[in-house]
């Protein structure tokens, strides 16, 4: 396993831990845990900017404050703001913060929570 570089990729997603409704966010947690833990087996550098549909979050600032935080190379967007019609909104909203923050970045989107490594792999160069 090769060490972990700086971090090259922000992944953007709901924290599993603040999704209302959600009995138990342990299988979803590791699951991202899981895709995680790939980028070090790869050298690749990561980190997350999580946020919650509890509310407590002022997702704007919060993101913008990831995004501008170094040079990405790639931003994952998470599934969890793909796939409801609920949070379209959202990703507008997260879609053009890259655009306008991180407009260099690559935008990849993953298949599923352990999928986070092949997500940004595609992209990178």
């Amino acid at each position: 396993m090769e060490p972990a570089r700086s971090p090259r990729v922000l992944v953007i997603g709901f924290d599993p831990h603040r999704i209302p409704g959600l009995r138990d966010s342990a299988p979803l947690a590791a699951a991202i845990q899981a895709g995680l833990d790939e980028f070090a087996v790869h050298g690749v550098g990561v980190e997350t900017c999580l946020i919650g549909l509890d509310g407590a979050d002022d997702t704007e600032p919060l993101i913008t404050a990831a995004l501008r935080s170094r040079a990405w190379e790639c931003v994952v967007v998470g599934g969890g703001l793909r796939t409801s019609a609920e949070q379209l909104p959202l990703l507008e909203e997260v879609i053009s913060l890259i655009r306008r923050h991180a407009d260099t970045a690559a935008i990849a989107f993953n298949a599923g929570p352990s999928a986070l490594y092949e997500a940004a792999a595609r992209r990178l160069k």
